[in-house]
């Protein structure tokens, strides 16, 4: 009998602890419907993407700069991983921290580069998800017409 209500505290207590991350972290909901399908969707190429931006007057443009903003975090993440790799190669002639030191680099480059891009392109004030996820039934619609 003390089993039980000790397996029923814990069952309630993961149960909160699931609810209170999944309140922070929505994207495991939104997005569970295409991660989690028997068929994955093909893929997409850019003039599927740019047809989309073409015809949806809402969530079109604010696609197209979360891309454009993709750009941007990309070259930070490169400038960032070959100016530490080459400062840890230049100083410590060390392949194994150069590489710790590209990889870092990569991660605080990209970072750096997303908040350029978010103030730049002023992203906090679209909702790029739900742009995301409209492109995404936006393909879904479009490929089960094709078949």
């Amino acid at each position: 009998m003390g089993e039980s209500s000790s397996e029923s505290f814990l069952k309630r207590y993961w149960e909160g602890y699931k609810e209170f991350w999944a309140e922070r972290f929505p994207f495991t909901d939104i997005y569970s419907r295409f991660i989690h399908r028997e068929e994955s969707l093909p893929p997409w190429s850019e003039s599927d993407v740019n047809e989309f931006i073409a015809s949806d007057p809402v969530h079109g443009p604010t696609l197209k700069t979360a891309r454009e903003a993709t750009n941007i975090a990309l070259a930070g993440g490169a400038i960032g991983a070959i100016s530490t790799a080459g400062l840890a190669w230049k100083y410590s002639r060390s392949l194994h921290g150069a590489g710790l030191s590209f990889a870092a680099g990569a991660v605080f480059g990209w970072t750096f580069g997303q908040e350029i891009a978010n103030h730049w392109y002023q992203l906090y004030r679209l909702d790029t998800m739900a742009a995301q996820v409209k492109f995404l039934e936006w393909w879904e619609n479009k490929c089960q017409r094709r078949s």
